[in-house]
């Protein structure tokens, strides 16, 4: 099968990225042709398709200036995109779209052509975008849902992007004119949710219930390599505000007696480095952006990893990484995370901070706890076998092309 495959990001920024990626390999080990069409990057994978991709526009500093306004077309409506997935199109005839997150960089300008060429559309939900105009369900250091029934403008009036009128602006007209044409409901066959949470949060927003499938992300599964633990724990991830690192860093300051390692980078890292440095804490040490056989060291080495997100999130990928190398997770009790963790059997939760502390002080001084729980954790593994993941998804892809 020709399986064209897009994302707005070639190379990695987090954990739908990688999934994409993993899903390009899973398809071509199993003999099928992967188109990719994507944003052009100095940072991008390297891909004979490239010419195909659209240019790079820069969002993350928004301000006022010609070349922002220059830019708004293309977050509502790219003609460029448009232009070159019809070329792609002519060129390679793919059978089937599989999207994943096309928002801003690409839109939904694509969506038409597909249609028009009689390629049905499977759409992976990574974030809350398609409900929600800052794609989180979160704002301000909490939950927020003030949004639904369509109250987009609320996006605006509490600087929900960026803490940033301009873009919060910009993303509240942005959802406003999708929703107006219907684009995603209206052109999308399937949309894959990867927990159950998504699934009834979408369901519960309005989506068409008849086009949402549930179909959890997959992982390789890792040889158990024996790797002597030392005494620090982990978390490992994008530094964001909605991963719940103030929480973590701020109990970590009544806990000096054990050690933190962060291993990530994002925008919140020069913020909470400072805060450590003015508040002289010396137990918690940042690693900058692991990858690979480095990564998997460190978190190997950890006692135990913590995922402490303030965010309801989608899946939690961070904890199957963690699972897969033999690492209980203590998580928050939010999201997706209810439905990978089960509590006392391959992990734990917390749901506030003096709960936090307590369970980290519990786990840490318990060294056979972890271990046995964290081997209970590897065989959990065994349940997103990649496999089985690509069998489900051909059902969905066979369903999506019988009802184009």
């Amino acid at each position: 099968m020709r399986i064209l495959n897009i994302n707005k990001f070639y190379h990695i920024q987090g954990g739908a990225d990688r999934h994409y990626f993993d899903l390009t390999k899973l398809l071509e080990r199993h003999g099928h042709k992967v188109i990719p069409f994507s944003m052009r990057s100095d940072k991008n994978e390297p891909s004979p398709h490239a010419q195909y991709f659209v240019n790079e526009v820069d969002l993350s500093r928004p301000k006022f200036s010609f070349k922002t306004l220059a830019t708004l077309g293309r977050i509502f409506y790219s003609l460029e995109a448009k232009r070159k997935i019809r070329a792609l199109i002519q060129k390679e005839k793919p059978e089937i779209a599989h999207i994943h997150n096309i928002y801003h960089q690409i839109s939904p300008s694509i969506l038409g052509i597909l249609k028009k060429h009689k390629i049905p559309i499977v759409m992976t939900v990574n974030d809350y975008k398609l409900i929600c105009p800052n794609y989180q369900l979160f704002q301000h250091n909490k939950v927020c849902e003030k949004c639904r029934k369509k109250k987009y403008y609320q996006c605006f009036l509490n600087k929900c992007v960026k803490d940033s009128y301009l873009a919060s602006l910009v993303n509240t007209l942005e959802m406003y004119f999708h929703k107006a044409f219907h684009f995603y409901e209206r052109y999308v066959n399937i949309f894959i949710c990867p927990s159950k949470f998504m699934r009834q949060k979408l369901t519960a927003w309005g989506l068409p219930q008849a086009k949402l499938v549930t179909l959890p992300y997959f992982i390789k599964e890792e040889n158990l390599l024996s790797a002597k633990e030392k005494n620090y724990i982990l978390f490992f991830g994008r530094l964001s505000p909605e991963k719940g690192l103030d929480l973590l860093i701020s109990v970590m300051q009544k806990l000096p007696e054990i050690k933190l390692k962060i291993a990530g980078e994002g925008p919140e890292k020069e913020k909470l480095e400072a805060y450590i440095q003015k508040n002289y804490i010396t137990n918690i040490q940042f690693l900058g952006y692991k990858q690979g056989d480095e990564l998997k060291k460190i978190i190997r080495q950890s006692r135990f990893v913590v995922v402490p997100s303030s965010w309801q999130e989608v899946f939690g990928l961070v904890v199957l990484e963690s699972f897969n190398l033999g690492k209980v997770v203590l998580a928050s009790k939010k999201g997706g995370l209810q439905e990978i963790i089960r509590e006392g059997s391959t992990g734990f939760f917390f749901q506030n901070a003096a709960e936090l502390e307590k369970k980290i002080q519990s786990l840490y001084q318990n060294r056979e706890v972890t271990r046995k729980i964290g081997q209970r954790a590897k065989r959990e593994i065994r349940r997103y076998n990649p496999e089985i993941y690509y069998q489900n998804l051909m059902k969905i892809y066979q369903f999506a092309r019988q009802g184009h």
